[in-house]
């Protein structure tokens, strides 16, 4: 570990240090992802470039049933790839990280979310943890790999690191779907390690979630009069309670190793309300948005019929919402639950080379969802581990300290190796 520190720590700051620099919100990426395709050819990885298909994006669960409502439009996503002794006769293992970024309001931040502030380790800025901070461990670790390799002082290595940056995980994984569905490589993948922020644990599942609108319907009255109106709150509120005694049944029903120290496993969360249009009228219309966690083993399919029986089950208490019955409706995108063998051989690659760093490697499930369900789901044993946390995932003053992107590097190069070795 102080080898990798002492041999790349400049040199990762500055890589780091210039890639927090692009504003890769909302559709954003393309000039960070030809940076960094620059920077991949530089350093003599062979690239690899794509873009999602809208048309098969919308057929994937994922994402909404309308190619219209994707936006895949100049947002590509590149990869660089290094080859070790006989390629085709050993494992490719792929290093996934995010380019884009949520959006940062900036009268929140104490600076420009895209003007890296530096304190002693520390930089501040948007999409230090979240996850520019994982990719550049990613890249230093290929780089690392490939350095010894050349000077023959790597272990015997047969196959291939693969260092993807993709596009719009915060919407749904765009670029990591479209590789995941339609390889963009001539040849087999056989791992990947994500590196979110994981504080540099071993993250083997991960928690899905659907999204629903609830819409709540009526009538309007002069708030002089308001016993002749039907407002719409008493009937939103009784929803909301029935969803959160569901949320309770299913925390002691609903059961998962890896989540029994989290206080609320699988979180319903409504987080938005919209009600009436004026202050001297009865509400006639509602629309809240609802998010509803889904625990690995289950199906977001499932989880939205629960939720929807136990809605059925408030219309049909009531004479009104019986005759104007709500609409429950799927909107935005959809995160699947995915979960790994804790046996498979990335995993234990992944945990040995944490034990060798001296850090923690049993394995913990993650409440948030990301693009390890993708390769997941087209047969690609997916694990998680990388520097930062989650708690600052989408904060203001978003932050991480540089020491653990050179510990995370570190450790995924020796999982990388422990993977390729002969």
């Amino acid at each position: 570990m102080h080898e990798f520190a002492d041999r790349w720590a400049g040199d990762l700051r500055a890589f780091f240090d210039e890639l927090l620099r692009f504003d890769t919100t909302d559709g954003q990426e393309a000039p960070a992802m030809a940076w960094l395709r620059e920077r991949f050819e530089t350093f003599g990885f062979e690239t690899y470039e794509w873009t999602a298909d809208a048309a098969a994006l919308a057929g994937h669960p994922s994402f909404p049933d309308d190619p219209a409502e994707i936006d895949v439009a100049d947002r590509p996503s590149v990869a660089g790839v290094v080859e070790f002794g006989d390629p085709d006769a050993g494992p490719t293992l792929v290093l996934n990280g995010h380019v884009d970024v949520v959006p940062a309001t900036r009268s929140a931040w104490s600076s420009d979310p895209f003007e890296p502030v530096w304190d002693g380790d520390r930089v501040t800025a948007r999409g230090a943890a979240d996850m520019k901070g994982g990719l550049t461990a990613c890249v230093f670790a290929a780089r690392h790999l490939a350095e010894q390799a050349e000077s023959g002082d790597a272990p015997d290595l047969d196959g291939r690191v693969v260092v993807e940056g993709v596009a719009g995980e915060e919407e749904g994984g765009i670029g990591a779907a479209a590789a995941a569905m339609d390889n963009p490589y001539p040849f087999d993948r056989d791992a990947v390690i994500v590196a979110e922020p994981t504080e540099l644990g071993v993250v083997t599942a991960v928690e899905g979630s659907v999204m629903k609108r609830l819409r709540v319907e009526g009538r309007s009255a002069h708030a002089a009069t308001r016993w002749r109106g039907e407002s719409v709150l008493p009937h939103f509120e009784a929803i909301r309670h029935a969803f959160e005694d569901l949320e309770t049944e299913r925390e002691a029903r609903v059961d998962h190793p890896l989540y029994a120290d989290y206080p609320v496993k699988w979180p319903v969360c409504v987080g938005t309300v919209r009600a009436g249009n004026w202050a001297s009228a009865v509400p006639d219309e509602l629309v809240a948005e609802v998010r509803i966690g889904v625990a690995p083993g289950e199906t977001v399919a499932s989880v939205e019929a629960e939720f929807q029986e136990r809605l059925d089950e408030v219309v049909a208490e009531s004479e009104w919402l019986s005759e104007h019955p709500p609409t429950f409706e799927r909107f935005s995108i959809q995160f699947e639950p995915a979960s790994v063998d804790p046996d498979d051989p990335v995993v234990g690659a992944v945990r040995a080379a944490a034990d060798a760093a001296g850090l923690d490697s049993e394995p913990y499930g993650a409440t948030y969802g990301a693009d390890s369900r993708h390769y997941q789901r087209a047969g690609i044993p997916t694990v998680l581990f990388g520097p930062g946390s989650i708690d600052q995932a989408h904060f203001p003053d978003e932050s991480i300290d540089v020491g653990e992107v050179e510990t995370a590097g570190a450790v995924i190069a020796d999982a990388a190796a422990r993977f390729c070795g002969r």
